[in-house]
């Protein structure tokens, strides 16, 4: 007898199949109830059929390799719905840019961290990880973040929160080379810092076979292009309700985001819940130094050669929101030890962030 395939492995790899044939009958129309509500399953089932893949992929190629692939994936594909956006209106989305990096740090630093804080230490006490592992990354993260998003705000050459030409190559350079150098370090150089301590998780899954793998390269891909593209066609249902409720329209770039992000969301919670706070922490962070590191250098190279205006710093308000997530980040990451308490902190800093861009 042949042997049989299991249903969940049918099912990983139909979902992402079914979740791209959703896309021709939502994307550019206006979804009533009914194709709303399939969008926003699809979408949901897309997420966790990410996930499952991503984590084949990392039980093939070991860790931090593993989630570097779902952090590239994802920020890939958001970095070619920005572009594809500033395209179709540069005038009235030169922040978006801007806007998306700052939102993704804020979810990123303050709500993907501490739910994986709160919920792991829920059921695991004290989280320990390695501190010469998320200490690199906030360097990174801190650098990248203040000379993109700050500084541009108290620049002199151009008027507003803009850079001029030389400043925008000089930016470009700056963040694509600092994300190289931390690749390097990740993968190479001190591998050995980010992989899990060996006292986490309690067991060890068999690795894949390498065709299994590749098969979840691909699906991953799939799964990835739908919830990009499902997220994209239900935003303008988030803008209207947005509109309706009177909220600022910064708020659709966080639902966005928010949607986005929900693949690394998923994957850092389910680990953090195993007690394999490296693992989320790597998750977490590399998604947002990729975020910084790739999509700034294509935003720049795109508003240079087609001469499109791009607004980078932020204002005060945000300044102050940012810089108080870097100092309770370093705080958190900086001991190798953390419990529900660090968590709550992290979960108020980003319900701040979501008040104040509701009520501003």
């Amino acid at each position: 007898m042949k042997p049989r395939i299991p249903l969940d492995a049918l099912w990983h790899a139909a979902v992402p199949l079914l979740a791209c044939a959703v896309l021709p009958f939502v994307w550019g129309v206006e979804l009533g109830f009914g194709l709303l509500a399939l969008a926003a399953i699809a979408l949901i089932a897309a997420v966790v059929a990410a996930v499952h893949h991503a984590e084949v992929i990392a039980l093939r190629v070991g860790e931090p390799f593993g989630t570097l692939v779902l952090a590239l994936a994802v920020t890939v594909i958001e970095v070619a719905l920005i572009v594809a956006l500033m395209l179709s209106d540069p005038d009235s989305t030169s922040a978006l840019p801007r806007d998306t990096v700052f939102a993704t740090v804020m979810i990123i630093c303050n709500g993907v961290i501490g739910l994986c804080l709160l919920l792991g230490a829920a059921r695991h006490r004290v989280l320990a990880f390695r501190v010469e592992g998320t200490s690199p990354a906030l360097s990174v993260l801190a650098t990248l973040a203040t000379l993109i998003l700050v500084v541009p705000s108290f620049t002199s050459t151009t008027p507003g929160p803009t850079l001029s030409p030389p400043q925008l190559v000089f930016a470009a350079i700056v963040s694509l080379s600092l994300y190289l150098v931390f690749i390097f370090v990740q993968t190479v150089r001190h591998r050995e810092y980010f992989l899990p301590l060996e006292t986490e998780g309690d067991e060890e899954a068999l690795a894949p076979s390498n065709l299994a793998a590749l098969a979840s390269l691909g699906l991953l891909f799939v799964s990835l292009v739908a919830v990009v593209g499902l997220a994209k066609s239900i935003a303008p249902d988030i803008e209207a309700g947005v509109r309706i409720a009177g909220v600022p329209y910064a708020a659709v770039g966080i639902a966005v985001a928010l949607m986005v992000l929900a693949p690394e969301t998923w994957a850092a919670v389910r680990a953090a819940q195993r007690n394999r706070m490296q693992t989320s922490f790597n998750l977490a962070l590399g998604s947002a130094l990729a975020t910084i590191g790739l999509s700034i250098p294509v935003v720049v190279a795109t508003a240079l050669a087609l001469e499109m205006p791009l607004h980078l710093g932020l204002p005060s308000k945000e300044i102050a929101l940012l810089a108080l997530t870097l100092l309770i980040s370093v705080m958190t990451l900086g001991r190798g030890r953390a419990t529900v308490m660090q968590g709550a902190v992290h979960l108020v800093l980003f319900a701040a962030f979501l008040f104040l861009t509701v009520v501003p």
